[in-house]
C-alpha cells in the first residue's frame, strides 16, 4: 500500500476516491440514509492510506454529498435540487465582487449561527468544531490545501446552531463557501488568496474558543470579524494595484 502511495502523488488518489464514490452516488448504487462502508474497508478496497480516506470523505462532504456522525458513520445525503428561484447561488464565480457578495450573504447567516452554536451545542457538537479545527491545522502544518476542512469547519458551526436549515444553506452552497477555492476560477491562476491559511486558522480558533465558553456575543462578533475580514481583503483586490493583505 505505501507503493502504491509513493508512486503517485497523494492528491491524485484522493480525486480517484472522490471519484469512484460520487459516482456511486450520483448513479444510486449509495442511495440517501446509506453509510459508506467503514474507514477500514474503503483502506481496503482502494489500496490507498487513512489520510486519503479522510481528505476523499471532506471533500465529498464539501460538496454536499455525505454527511459524518460522530460515532457513527459517515452517510449519504439527498442531493439538493437547484432552484431556478436563487440563480445567483448556484452560478459559477466569475468576479471577485461575486465572492465578495456571497461573503455578505454569508455574514446575515453565519454570525447568527455563531451565536446559537455558543448557547445551544451539546458536547459531541463541540468535539466535532474541534476536529474540524485540528484537520485544518495539521493540513495547515503540513502545506496543504485547506479549503475543504475550512469549508468542514463552517458546516460544523452551523450543525451546532441545532437550527436545521443553517445546515442547509451551507451544504446548498457548497464549495462556493469557500471563497478561495473559486479565486483562480474567477480572475486567473496567478492571483494568490488574499489571506494565509494561518490567518484563518487564527479566525477560526477565536469563533472556537468563543463558542465553547458559551459566550454567545464574543462567537458573533469573532465570526463577523473572520467574514468581515475576508471582505476587506478580497476587496483589496479589486483596487489599482491591490493584492494580497
Amino acid at each position: 500500500m505505501q507503493q502504491v502511495e509513493e508512486s503517485r502523488p497523494r492528491q491524485g488518489l484522493t480525486h480517484r476516491v472522490i471519484a469512484e464514490l460520487r459516482s456511486r452516488i450520483e448513479s444510486g448504487e449509495l442511495k440517501p440514509g446509506d453509510r459508506l462502508p467503514t474507514e477500514q474497508a474503503l483502506i481496503k478496497h482502494f489500496g490507498v492510506s487513512r489520510t486519503v480516506i479522510r481528505e476523499a470523505v471532506a471533500g465529498l462532504r464539501a460538496d454536499g454529498l455525505v454527511q459524518p456522525r460522530q460515532g457513527v458513520g459517515v452517510f449519504v445525503l439527498k442531493p439538493t435540487a437547484p432552484n431556478g428561484e436563487l440563480p445567483l447561488l448556484t452560478l459559477p464565480t466569475r468576479k471577485i465582487s461575486d465572492i465578495i457578495e456571497s461573503l455578505e450573504l454569508r455574514t446575515a447567516v453565519e454570525v447568527e449561527a455563531a451565536g446559537l452554536a455558543a448557547a445551544r451545542c451539546s458536547p459531541a457538537q463541540e468535539a466535532e468544531i474541534h476536529s474540524c479545527l485540528k484537520a485544518f491545522e495539521v493540513r495547515l502544518r503540513a502545506g496543504e490545501p485547506t479549503a475543504a476542512e475550512d469549508f468542514a469547519f463552517h458546516v460544523a458551526v452551523a450543525e451546532a446552531a441545532n437550527n436545521q436549515q443553517f445546515k442547509e444553506f451551507l451544504a446548498f452552497l457548497g464549495r462556493r463557501t469557500i471563497p478561495r477555492s473559486q479565486l483562480r476560477q474567477a480572475v486567473g491562476a496567478s492571483i494568490e488568496p488574499p489571506a494565509s491559511d494561518d490567518t484563518l486558522y487564527g479566525e477560526h480558533c477565536a469563533i472556537f474558543e468563543a463558542i465553547l465558553a458559551r459566550d454567545v456575543e464574543a462567537a458573533r462578533a469573532a465570526m463577523r470579524r473572520h467574514l468581515a475580514g475576508s471582505m476587506v481583503r478580497y476587496r483589496a483586490l479589486i483596487r489599482p494595484g491591490g493584492g494580497a493583505s
